[in-house]
């Protein structure tokens, strides 16, 4: 059921849902070719004038925070790590007033050189993704042999007090499907916060088939084969995963259904792409042109209304069981998760 559009300045939706939580994506490059993300020659990444500069990504981020309501900012890419004014970003949304809850979204490789500085710049913590604890299914998934490289980068998290860090597994069928309960020792081993997330259709190759998907019922499956799991009382809110406690606890497990047990109904995100993109939902299929606003001189209560209007036409859901389901045409390295 619909609501009337508020005067307030916050991003509602016409069903009543407030976006506090902005994704925001400072890059589309990545120095990892995920199998289930891009092809192995990479992509067209956008070039230098369609990026956001430093100033632009924090103007935005300070219109998000002060004229509408948020209170998270999380950043993502490609891979975030690689943009060169990274530290100098986060030191700047740090000193926004009021100041919003900072994480990062990354595949850990040169996290373990770079954490201690984001920390000091006001970084609260890290999900890291890691997809297996096996070198050759890390190259055969990643196309790259890094996998020390990103082990080296939670450990470098967690040592510069980025906590919870957080552990952001995709199981592939057929790959690592049978991993679930390694990578839940691991994360346990180490005091790290352990989500599994179904794949979704948002792969550049449009490659994804959901038989072949490994579903949120058959990763619990597993678990449950290797330990005791007891449904998390703590109130979920709007979080995308449901958790678990973990042979009784403290440890909990978490897991992100977003195809089979989707949570559009709670849904507080919004997102900003590195082209200063509005999206209301990672499977958008329009957006909403900020840096073209911003570069015209628009001024920050201008950009706030556009905003606003952009998530007011934020659908009721992503609609993947939908006959009429289109994936949207940019790939997860180009919209930010």
């Amino acid at each position: 059921m619909s609501v009337a559009r508020p005067t307030d300045g916050v991003l509602v939706d016409r069903y009543g849902r407030i976006a506090r939580d902005l994704r925001v994506s400072l890059t589309d490059k990545c120095n990892l070719r995920c199998t289930y993300c891009m092809p192995a020659e990479g992509l067209p990444w956008l070039a230098g004038p369609e990026l956001l500069t430093d100033d632009e990504v924090v103007r935005l981020i300070r219109v998000a925070v002060q004229r509408l309501g948020v209170t998270e900012v999380r950043f993502t890419g490609g891979e975030p790590l690689i943009r060169p004014g990274l530290t100098r970003i986060v030191a700047a949304v740090a000193a926004l007033d009021p100041r919003p809850t900072i994480s990062l979204t990354t595949n850990g490789i040169g996290l373990d050189r770079l954490a201690p500085a984001l920390r000091a710049a006001g970084l609260d913590r890290v999900n890291v993704s890691l997809d297996t604890l096996a070198p050759e299914r890390f190259v055969r998934l990643t196309r790259r042999p890094r996998l020390d490289a990103v082990l080296a980068g939670l450990a470098g998290a967690a040592a510069a007090g980025l906590s919870p860090v957080k552990v952001n597994s995709v199981l592939m069928r057929g790959i690592n499907d049978d991993e679930a309960p390694a990578l839940l020792r691991f994360a346990m081993a180490h005091g790290y916060e352990l989500r599994f997330i179904e794949q979704m259709p948002l792969d550049a190759q449009h490659g994804w088939n959901r038989a072949d998907m490994v579903t949120a019922d058959e990763i619990l499956a597993s678990l449950r084969r290797a330990f005791d799991l007891r449904a998390d009382p703590a109130e979920r809110g709007s979080a995308p995963a449901e958790t678990w406690l973990v042979d009784g606890g403290p440890a909990r497990v978490g897991v992100i259904g977003s195809v089979t047990r989707p949570f559009c109904g709670d849904c507080d995100r919004t997102r900003l792409t590195a082209d200063g993109q509005v999206r209301a939902c990672l499977f958008a299929t329009e957006e909403s042109d900020l840096r073209g606003a911003l570069r015209t001189g628009v001024d920050d209560d201008g950009l706030a209304e556009r905003w606003r209007s952009a998530m007011w036409g934020k659908r009721a859901g992503h609609g993947i069981d939908d006959p009429t389901f289109l994936q949207p045409t940019r790939p997860m390295s180009a919209i930010g998760g």
